[in-house]
């Protein structure tokens, strides 16, 4: 799990932060790099595709390797052929090869996160799940220091090209990692059930469960991580307008603030075992809302190192903390029947909003500048508020059921009606 971690993490970057440092030193407008970042919707849209990854082989590796493990490596090489077909295009002169071949990475490596997903679940038991899930962070927590602070040093000291050819290389991680990973047992593959089911299904089963409820409980998933999603597509081209430089950067933004992160990702942890769900929830959706202001903050400073320090500071904690609240809440709501289709369907969905209005946020920068964009997206933690106090009493409820049921299910054998 640690190198398929790893391999899952490192293109993210690529084609989101990293890319747009680039575009922006190459002189392409912040309007089209703001479109450009809609290339990661792909990470959105992938449970449209996910039960082609269940249902069909790869023709030729899939006899080899096994279904899991052939797509796992086809995505992996498919993958390392678009970052390299980044490297060789030039942006100035080539632009729409740099798409072609982000958008091939971004899909790419959308199914790899589908495949890995089950296969994750097919190899190993669920008192297993936790450890598995651990190495997994952790392998993509070190591929987001090299794709974001690895790919910027090489880039300020060698060029942009050599940067991602190297990703292009550790995209073999990964490959090593499924070579070497156990062959699923896929004997129990579900082809007989209808296609149109695998999503249809999971989404009724919400409905029934949750009721009317559900709208403001989809509005909030969709909309608790759209500042994080705006800051990440806008983040790198105003570093790089103020005037840091590309050592700068990576110290502070993608080495330093990796490890922030991960603090916060732990403080969020213990914020769930300490305050409840409901209140981790809602103390995330505040702070990053907030953060970007920080961001505006700096926008209208200047260069100024310690500031930079202090809002990265400030935005990785809250992004850590309020991704780890919201995988929580997600995990909550979906049922035994349907957990890992609910799953990806809802983390799909929290994406999606901000990368369409991403998309856009450069527009919003060249009419009207930094400081207006981040401070309006800091002003929607006012309705992620109002929506976190909408759903607490189901909030509630949902842990109480959860905690019953693994009560029930931890019950020995022969302890009346609850075993």
């Amino acid at each position: 799990m640690l190198p398929l971690g790893f391999s899952s993490g490192l293109p993210f970057l690529l084609v989101f932060s990293t890319l747009s440092a680039w575009l922006r030193e190459a002189g392409i407008s912040r309007t089209e790099i703001g479109m450009l970042s809609w290339v990661a919707l792909a990470y959105s849209f992938k449970f449209l595709w996910a039960p082609i990854v269940d249902r069909y082989d790869v023709p030729v590796l899939a006899h080899l390797l096994g279904r899991r493990r052939g797509w796992m490596a086809s995505s992996q090489i498919v993958v390392a052929l678009g970052l390299v077909g980044i490297a060789v295009s030039s942006p100035q002169t080539s632009l729409p090869l740099t798409i072609t071949s982000a958008l091939l990475v971004a899909f790419a490596s959308a199914t790899q996160d589908v495949v890995v997903d089950g296969w994750r679940i097919d190899v190993a038991s669920t008192e297993r799940q936790g450890m598995m899930a651990a190495s997994y962070q952790l392998g993509y927590r070190l591929a987001l220091i090299c794709a974001g602070a690895g790919a910027l040093y090489i880039a300020e000291f060698v060029n942009w090209r050599s940067a991602y050819l190297a990703m292009a290389a550790l995209m073999a991680v990964g490959l090593i990692g499924t070579l070497l990973a156990p062959r699923a047992d896929e004997s129990a593959a579900r082809e007989h059930l209808p296609f149109r089911a695998a999503i249809t299904e999971p989404l009724a089963d919400l409905f029934r469960r949750k009721g009317l409820i559900l709208i403001p409980i989809l509005a909030l998933i969709a909309c608790f991580r759209l500042p994080d999603f705006v800051a990440g597509v806008m983040a790198n081209p105003l570093f790089i307008d103020l005037g840091f430089s590309k050592t700068d950067i990576a110290n502070v933004s993608k080495l330093y603030g990796v490890w922030i992160g991960i603090i916060g990702a732990f403080a969020s942890g213990l914020a769930l075992t300490r305050l409840g769900l409901w209140w981790t929830l809602l103390i995330g959706a505040v702070i990053a809302a907030s953060s970007n202001l920080m961001f505006a903050w700096l926008a209208a400073e200047g260069a100024r190192l310690d500031l930079l320090t202090l809002t990265i500071s400030f935005d990785n904690f809250a992004a850590g903390f309020a991704g780890s609240a919201l995988i929580a809440y997600m995990s909550g709501l979906t049922s035994p029947g349907f957990a890992a289709t609910q799953y990806a369907l809802l983390s799909s969905l929290y994406a999606l909003p901000g990368k369409l209005i991403g998309g856009a946020s450069g527009a919003v920068v060249d009419a009207y500048g930094y400081p207006l964009l981040f401070t309006a997206t800091a002003g929607i933690g006012i309705p992620l508020v109002l929506l976190c106090l909408i759903v607490r009493r189901d909030t509630m409820k949902t842990v109480e059921e959860k905690e019953e049921a693994a009560v029930m299910t931890a019950a020995p054998v022969g302890a009346g009606s609850r075993a």
